[in-house]
């Protein structure tokens, strides 16, 4: 009696074992010779390729890119001698009252005051609207950018050799072969569609 567990454990072990070896044969996919008359499939038909472009490069030698982002910096600086403009006269008003100082009635002052606080209110609104502005054309020059990029890349690889065609970028990618890069033909492409408009 005292053999009864091991007895059932080695009839449990080769009941497991004949079910294995039983799943196993009916799962086992049968070998298929090849058909000799059978069409040979093309090894490229579905090749896998890509290629990058390096974005600081595009950045600094594609011209369209280039303008726009003078375009953008000289908008920023009439933004910037707005807002000094309207500080100047501000600081011109505050001296003027500065200078009645204690010869200025309640009312006056309170007028000052008044004055002050709408000044500053002014500025702001002011100051917003324009980073409000600048920042709506940095938008939308990235996303004209992004679409000349992208139509004329459609147009680079109408020939389908590519799979995907995507930016470096220093955090995405740890290794590259060069022999991918396509910066250069893009560069050279771009300009050249952008000398045409």
């Amino acid at each position: 009696m005292k053999q009864f567990p091991l007895v059932l454990s080695i009839v449990a072990l080769a009941v497991s074992a004949f079910v294995l070896v039983k799943q196993t044969k009916s799962t086992t996919p049968a070998v298929k010779t090849a058909d000799p008359t059978a069409p040979v499939a093309d090894k490229n038909e579905h090749a896998f390729s890509i290629a990058y472009f390096e974005l600081d490069s595009l950045q600094n030698n594609y011209q369209y890119f280039k303008d726009a982002l003078s375009t953008l910096k000289a908008k920023e600086e009439s933004m910037n001698s707005e807002l000094q403009g309207l500080e100047k006269s501000y600081q011109k008003k505050i001296a003027e009252w500065q200078q009645k100082g204690n010869t200025m009635t309640q009312a006056e002052q309170e007028t000052a005051n008044r004055e002050y606080q709408q000044m500053q209110q002014n500025f702001q609104a002011r100051k917003q609207q324009l980073e409000q502005n600048i920042s709506d054309q940095m938008n939308d020059t990235r996303k004209k950018i992004r679409e000349r990029l992208e139509a004329y890349l459609k147009e680079y690889n109408k020939d389908r050799r590519y799979s995907y065609i995507f930016s470096d970028f220093p955090e995405g990618i740890f290794y590259k072969d060069t022999v991918y890069n396509i910066t250069s033909e893009l560069i050279k492409g771009l300009n050249e569609s952008y000398k045409k408009k």
